[in-house]
């Protein structure tokens, strides 16, 4: 395993190919969860900031865009190279400032890592239509043009890979791009820039602003940034919507979540139990596809609970970058409270409380922001934690009579995120594929995260835009589509023609 990350300078800004700490005068301190402690400081930037970013990045934009897609790739490539050579370095930052085990934060990388590796094939991407003989003498191709500035603002809970959701592609496609990364972990953005930079990307393409909501507004109302992509919760996810759209942006933003897995009577109960395990309390429940909700069809709640209730009790759960560790701290403090919180409410709501991962005590990190795993049985949909999100190592089991009322569960939730079924039955798996409102589906696959070149996205209130992240969708969201009709002077009948053009 890597060494520890103990880097103690001050996290700043990134801004035409140098590090620099801006005009912002508030800062706030970035702590390792595992500990408890403050481990550095992070600068928080503002309007002027931004302004210094989009400036730098536009007067960078006509060069880049204007440079053949196949040179841009190249830079993508030699970026490639270096991510694969620093990705356990980069996913010792991710441990130290999010929390997640260290194995879990390498997999974040090589996610991240593939989409980079997508986004090298931006040449092939890029092609458009072309008809020849539209009408007589006239020939119409379409060709895919980058839009300009563009901003992307990323949760805590990926720092690495939901970036790497939009920039790699982004750039590849010949826009300019300003990142705001979470302020609870944004040590990563900065080790990626200076990848880049040693990649042979041109100052200006790739801009990293920290900050708050002062930083989010500036982008969302600035007239030179074009588009905005964002990842974070669904209140915050709607506002970014309606705000950049109304300043006329591009805008995708994802959501919340609140994943469902169905599990069905001929399941393989070991499968679907170590699927349960796994997805629930993996990352410490702070993922976007994590499963929070267990939907547990006819008498297999009697089979599956007890052993469910073992498993969630023999969770290792320490400093992430032990070797062992199955589960870190959660990320903050404050999380750490409201996911309590969460806990509190279930038992009052009259949830059964199976096994509580409430107070737990790390030996030797007693000041870390640790809980165990928490199962609740005998969960109801008029209850809070089965309604809300509680982005924690919680896992509420519904009991359901039979398949129709699992999937009826949850057409009916707001979120449509990622949901699973687990089953031995093909007509039951076909069945719950065609009729689930469900952005992503895992049939017998707990958490069906999209690779590279599918794209991910939800539906209903887990995403607000028309278009999914990376893959095909990425590269139409960071373009535009242009259509050009041509014919030359030999083909052009004389005089001034009044009617619509049609086919001839």
């Amino acid at each position: 395993m890597t060494a520890a990350f103990n880097d103690t300078s001050d996290v700043v800004h990134f801004i035409h190919g140098e590090r620099v700490r801006g005009a912002g005068a508030r800062s706030q301190p970035i702590f390792n969860p595992a500990t408890g402690e403050a481990a550095r400081k992070l600068v928080l930037g503002d309007a002027a900031d931004v302004d210094m970013a989009v400036r730098s990045a536009k007067a960078a934009f006509p060069a880049w865009s204007d440079m053949p897609p196949i040179r841009r790739a190249r830079v993508m490539h030699n970026f490639l190279h270096l991510m694969n050579r620093h990705r356990d370095e980069l996913a010792a930052i991710i441990t130290a400032e999010h929390g997640k085990v260290f194995s879990d934060a390498q997999g974040e990388v090589a996610r991240g890592i593939d989409i980079i590796e997508f986004a090298c094939g931006i040449p092939q991407l890029l092609k458009g239509d072309y008809t020849e003989q539209v009408s007589t003498g006239i020939d119409n191709w379409t060709t895919r043009q980058a839009l300009g500035v563009v901003a992307g603002i990323t949760p805590f809970n990926f720092p690495c890979m939901v970036p790497c959701w939009m920039f790699p592609v982004a750039i590849a496609a010949g826009n300019t791009f300003i990142l705001k990364p979470s302020e609870r972990d944004p040590s990563a953005s900065l080790f990626i820039a200076d990848l880049f930079r040693q990649a042979g990307l041109p100052s200006g393409v790739f801009n990293v602003v920290q900050g708050d909501k002062t930083v989010v507004d500036a982008l969302l109302t600035h007239p030179d940034v074009k588009a905005i992509s964002f990842v974070g919760s669904t209140p915050i996810a709607n506002y970014i919507y309606e705000t950049g759209a109304k300043h006329g942006k591009r805008v995708q933003a994802l959501g919340g979540a609140k994943n469902h897995m169905v599990v069905m009577p001929d399941a393989d109960i070991d499968k679907a139990i170590d699927a349960l395990v796994g997805a629930a309390y993996g990352s410490a429940g702070e993922r976007c596809m994590a499963i929070s909700v267990a939907l547990l069809v006819g008498d297999v709640a009697d089979r599956i609970m007890p052993r469910l209730a073992d498993r969630a009790r023999e969770l290792i759960v320490k400093n992430g970058m032990e070797q062992d560790a199955e589960m870190g701290p959660i990320v903050t403090r404050e999380a750490l409270e409201r996911i309590e919180g969460y806990i509190a409410e279930g038992v009052r709501e009259g949830a059964t409380l199976v096994v509580d991962g409430r107070g737990l005590k790390v030996p030797g990190h007693e000041k870390g922001f640790f809980t165990g795993g928490t199962l609740f049985d005998n969960v109801t949909p008029e209850m809070r934690i089965y309604k809300e999100e509680i982005f924690g190592p919680v896992l509420a089991c519904v009991r359901v009579k039979d398949f129709t009322q699992a999937v009826e569960l949850i057409n009916a939730h707001e979120f449509g995120n990622g949901v699973a079924c687990f089953t031995s039955d093909g007509h039951i798996a076909r069945e719950f594929g065609r009729r689930i409102e469900v952005g992503m589906v895992g049939i017998n696959v707990p958490i069906p995260v999209p690779m590279a070149w599918h794209g991910f996205g939800g539906w209903k209130r887990s995403l607000f835009g028309d278009m999914h992240a990376y893959g095909e969708e990425g590269v139409r969201f960071y373009t535009r589509q242009k259509s050009i009709m041509q014919r030359w002077s030999e083909s052009i009948e004389k005089g001034a023609e009044f009617a619509m053009p049609t086919a001839k």
